[in-house]
């Protein structure tokens, strides 16, 4: 394993940032580490990149204990924090060579990084120039400089435009193909495009380990339907495959299928049946934006 958790607490003062949590992370998997705000997961990634220390618990990265071997830890993660610290008036290249000598890594890994990240062009600018876009991608190319095994990476698509959105992704995408990531991320969409797995914690509390495709498999089919009165739940439970019925205000209900077929022809039936008028009919999937809202809200 990449990364092992086990029973992990950790508290400040009377708060409880963590409660007992455990999780595992295989070679090669990019896992988005989710989480409303307060619920622990930066506490995590400190904790794995050993920044913090944990009251309880075990924590293994590649192996090695994050209390006993910082220095192995230290040298296999590779760790972009959701604020990336940059020296805006250094220009890239500098800024890389600087790193390269904390890390005492040969020369050639600037220029590997430079051309792994889509610097080249611009490699001979200074940072403070940069776009938001390409400032994250200094911080990845300095969290790769020497070369690890495990990246850490939080929050890395904060305040990039729809573009630079999809850039950062295709580059982690690129990225995971050799290197195990844990993504932590507030954009569900991110972590759908480019994610294997996901875990997530709310309130120092693992709630959620779920593969992605486990997820699509499981997806529920919602029928979102506004009739011009009011009807009955019961009335609507009564329709083939219904699992759940819920009014979410006025006269406008969703009702959720536990079948693979298209239940909008069945809906507007009942509706003519039962002389209801169907002022919006629209089909939706319970998808990985509507777990997270169920278990964290």
């Amino acid at each position: 394993m990449s990364i092992t958790v086990n029973n992990i607490t950790k508290t400040f003062g009377k708060q409880t940032a963590l409660s007992e949590v455990s999780f595992q992370v295989k070679k090669g998997e990019i896992v988005g580490f989710l989480g409303p705000n307060g619920a622990g997961k930066s506490t995590m990634m400190r904790i794995l990149t050993t920044y913090y220390r944990a009251d309880k618990g075990e924590a293994l990265v590649n192996g090695h204990n994050v209390l006993t071997a910082k220095r192995n830890v230290q040298k296999s993660i590779g760790y972009l924090p959701e604020h990336n610290p940059l020296y805006l008036e250094m220009y890239v290249r500098e800024y890389l060579e600087y790193n390269r000598n904390v890390y005492k890594v040969p020369k050639s890994r600037i220029n590997e990084v430079i051309s792994q990240t889509g610097l080249s062009l611009e490699a001979n600018k200074k940072i403070g120039q940069l776009s938001k876009g390409y400032r994250q991608r200094v911080g990845l190319a300095t969290a790769l400089l020497h070369d690890p095994e495990v990246l850490i990476l939080d929050e890395p698509t904060t305040g990039l435009d729809p573009n630079q959105l999809i850039e950062i992704r295709k580059l982690i995408r690129e990225i995971g193909k050799e290197k195990t990531i844990l993504l932590s991320t507030h954009v569900m969409k991110e972590v759908e495009a480019v994610c294997d797995r996901v875990i997530i914690i709310n309130k120092g509390k693992l709630v959620a380990d779920k593969a992605l495709e486990e997820l699509r498999e499981a997806e529920e089919q919602i029928i979102e339907v506004e009739f011009d009165y009011r009807v009955e739940e019961a009335l609507l439970k009564k329709m083939p495959y219904v699992s759940k019925v819920k009014n979410v205000g006025g006269f406008l209900y969703e009702i959720s299928f536990d079948t693979e077929t298209d239940m909008r022809p069945a809906v507007f039936d009942f509706a003519h049946d039962h002389q209801l008028k169907t002022l919006q009919l629209s089909r939706k999937n319970k998808n990985l934006e509507s777990l997270f809202t169920e278990l964290t809200s």
